[in-house]
């Protein structure tokens, strides 16, 4: 007996229901799979608004391929199924080369959408690219300065706090205004748009943390800037996502939020504490003079 998905004498309607079921199948699979996998396919946010507008910008981008993917392995699936060998057809298919109707639709047809793409995107880029004021719940220009007893910078349109980031074999340092730094975690107020000045000292690093916007190399001799506004207190994780070196697995970087009244006593406390040490070293070295002269006399 032959199978009856292979006799020939099988009604062609059945045949053809049976196609467009495989293929509406597998349009509808294709078409559910980037709901399914969204937090997998798309980018981390919530974090900062430069962070939500990327995200943005990548979900258009990847739905407009999504669209194009699904129409084009829908109609080459079509094709194959309609267009596919018979017995007793011919053996070759009718010629499109030349077909200047075709090709100029195609060619326009993809330039359409590489510039609507362009627009899209230099639309999300300034709200990407610019910094904008701190919120009426963040640090006070200036504030941060005069509490570590230094002047207050004169008032002026930027309200935004400037950390400078110093990326170094295998971890990060931050500056803060005033003189205060840390190491490895960096502390900002919440609603305060801060502005990094990122570098490095020995090799090229790049500072990334998906929640607080794209990634931004580090580069000695050479300042990049990025930014980030935090709305909430929360800690943000991120890793160099430039091969360094044998320790790059373990650059991390981190960012701890808290409101502007704990941010100015971190540089309190930073600031104390570095005074101690100073202190501390001090007193050895005048012990060891002393010491010195001692055994001399």
């Amino acid at each position: 007996m032959i199978p009856r998905a292979l006799n020939p004498g099988r009604p062609p309607h059945r045949t053809r229901l049976l196609s467009l079921a495989i293929v509406a199948g597998l349009l509808a699979a294709l078409a559910l799979a980037p709901t399914a996998f969204a937090d997998f396919l798309t980018p981390e946010s919530g974090g900062s608004p430069n962070a939500d507008k990327i995200d943005s910008l990548y979900k258009i981008t990847l739905a407009v391929g999504i669209v194009i993917f699904l129409l084009v392995e829908g109609v080459l699936i079509w094709t194959l199924v309609k267009y596919r060998a018979r017995r007793g057809g011919p053996k070759e298919g009718a010629q499109i080369h030349g077909n200047t109707q075709l090709e100029v639709g195609w060619t326009v047809g993809a330039a359409v959408i590489v510039v609507v793409l362009a627009v899209v995107t230099f639309i999300y880029l300034p709200d990407i690219e610019n910094p904008p004021a701190s919120g009426p719940n963040g640090l006070a220009a200036g504030v941060e300065v005069a509490s570590i007893d230094q002047p207050a910078p004169p008032p002026g349109p930027s309200e935004a706090l400037t950390i400078d980031v110093n990326g170094q074999q295998y971890l990060w340092r931050y500056d803060y205004p005033g003189g205060a730094f840390s190491y490895y975690e960096m502390v900002v107020p919440t609603d305060t748009t801060v502005v990094l000045n990122l570098t490095a000292s020995d090799v090229i690093h790049s500072w990334w943390i998906p929640k607080l916007g794209g990634k931004m190399d580090a580069v000695p001799g050479f300042v990049n800037k990025t930014w980030f506004k935090i709305s909430k207190p929360g800690v943000y994780i991120g890793q160099c996502a430039e091969l360094c070196g044998s320790g790059h697995a373990d650059m991390r970087a981190r960012v701890r939020a808290v409101s502007p009244d704990e941010y100015l006593a971190f540089l309190e406390r930073q600031k104390a504490d570095f005074e101690a040490a100073r202190e501390a070293l001090a007193e050895q070295r005048e012990l060891r003079e002393a010491a010195g002269e001692t055994e001399l006399q």
